[in-house]
């Protein structure tokens, strides 16, 4: 009889458990910063206007997002915010919320391997449907404390495609006369490279969702950094009393991720020759 009952027990246990998970959902907020590295080249331009780019590239890669996730979905946007105290709605230079990798609503599939991306390039919207991208994670058995939970660090390379703002900006005339050592990256439209990402998770929040495109590690990712950018999470709410939402993109022309990068290149071609007739038309202009 003893014997039968912690059977019933075991099983009501277990039932709970799996009932817990499939219910199991959360909303994580995330700050997003990107360091601001533009190489001006040879151009002469004055420090104010230098200071006033800088600026505005360091507001457009300082950005806060939401994670809204369960067991095996989950969806990532950017908060929208008010347009920042100076800022020029309309005025000209060049719009570089445009060449940003967070793109739009990202759209994360763990248990089909799948996510989904509406994006916006140039006025017309797009929606990448491809394959997550699985990273080799080294898991460590460092830890440290991020928020209330304990997070342990993993690793992995990963090959990163970011688009060449020495290329979309640069000068025909730019550089030195026979200096062909980087001319090649100089006129690509993107760069690769292939960096290491650290990341932080705790296995205290028991899904392995993460930010941006970033998942596959036994818990959530509370941190992740590359090269260049970091993003860390600041707030979380679990199972919250409104229940959380995940609706995957359906808007826009279809495409893989590799169609969309090379449309991405060709417009990205197109905007560097407009940029370079322009400014040699301004030059003629005034001789």
């Amino acid at each position: 009889m003893m014997k039968y009952t912690w059977s019933i027990a075991m099983v009501l246990v277990f039932f709970c458990a799996s009932s817990y998970a499939q219910d199991f959902q959360g909303k994580a907020t995330y700050l997003s910063k990107t360091q601001v590295n533009m190489d001006f080249g040879n151009r002469k331009i004055p420090e104010d206007r230098k200071k006033e780019i800088l600026e505005r590239m360091k507001r457009a890669n300082e950005k806060t997002y939401e994670l809204n996730f369960n067991q095996t979905e989950s969806i990532y946007k950017e908060e929208e915010q008010l347009e920042q105290p100076g800022g020029r709605e309309g005025g000209r230079g060049p719009r570089f919320g445009a060449f940003s990798n967070s793109g739009g609503d990202l759209y994360k599939n763990i248990k089909e391997e799948r996510y989904l991306v509406k994006n916006d390039l140039f006025g017309k919207i797009f929606l990448i449907d491809d394959t997550l991208e699985k990273l080799d994670w080294k898991l460590g058995s460092e830890t440290k404390q991020i928020g209330n939970y304990t997070a342990f660090k993993a690793t992995a390379l990963k090959t990163i495609k970011r688009p060449n703002m020495r290329a979309i900006f640069r000068r025909p005339n730019d550089g030195k006369e026979g200096d062909k050592k980087d001319e090649g990256e100089k006129n690509e439209e993107f760069v690769e490279k292939e960096v290491e990402i650290v990341a932080w998770y705790t296995p205290e929040i028991p899904v392995n969702q993460g930010p941006s495109s970033y998942w596959g590690l036994p818990g959530l990712i509370l941190a992740v950094s590359d090269d260049i950018t970091t993003i860390v999470c600041s707030q979380i709410t679990l199972n919250p009393s409104e229940k959380v939402t995940i609706k995957a993109p359906t808007k826009g022309k279809k495409v893989t991720q590799e169609e969309y990068d090379e449309i991405s290149k060709k417009k990205m071609k197109e905007m560097r020759e407009n940029f370079r007739n322009r400014r040699g038309g301004g030059r003629n202009g005034r001789s």
